[in-house]
């Protein structure tokens, strides 16, 4: 089940699963190319924004799919994880310029965003081989593209929290 995350006037660019796909049409009428992403976004740092950035430079829209709390959990990060709530994590997402869109989903893998988005373009991290991005089937039956992005050295969610720890 997708996680509802109810958008205020100020976060427009914060939407359910719903609101994702009437906008994904509207975009597609003005033949907008949209780009997809997920991950959890814990504390947002250098490597996110670049990654974001070159996602965002693959096409006209970029839509990003977070892990709800509940999911971040799920993936076994930690017992502390994630730091930051859903409603935070895709407040700072939405802030950036090169996010259209955040959507909080609750589900282990953002397949079921995929599917109903069918976005032109898959974007990963560098960790992930484009045969085990999830989604990626979907997205190249339909035309498009699955992009494992090179990470930024140096710059992890867990490094930063390692060295808060000390």
């Amino acid at each position: 089940m997708i996680t509802e995350v109810q958008a205020t006037p100020f976060d427009q660019h914060i939407t359910d699963h719903a609101g994702m796909i009437r906008q994904a049409c509207i975009w597609r009428v003005k033949e907008d190319r949209i780009v997809f992403t997920n991950g959890c976004f814990d504390i947002l740092h250098r490597g996110h924004v670049e990654y974001l950035e070159e996602a965002a430079a693959l096409g006209d829209r970029l839509v990003v799919g977070i892990n709800s709390d509940s999911s971040v959990r799920g993936l076994g990060k930690g017992p502390d994880r994630p730091v930051n709530d859903q409603e935070s994590r895709a407040k700072v997402l939405s802030a950036l310029r090169c996010v259209d869109l955040v959507v909080v989903f609750d589900e282990a893998t953002p397949l079921e965003l995929i599917q109903g988005l069918k976005p032109e373009v898959l974007v990963k991290g560098g960790d992930w081989a484009e045969k085990d991005i999830v989604g990626a089937d979907v997205v190249r039956a339909a035309g498009g593209q699955v992009r494992s992005l090179k990470l930024v050295e140096g710059f992890s969610t867990t490094s930063i929290l390692d060295r808060i720890r000390g």
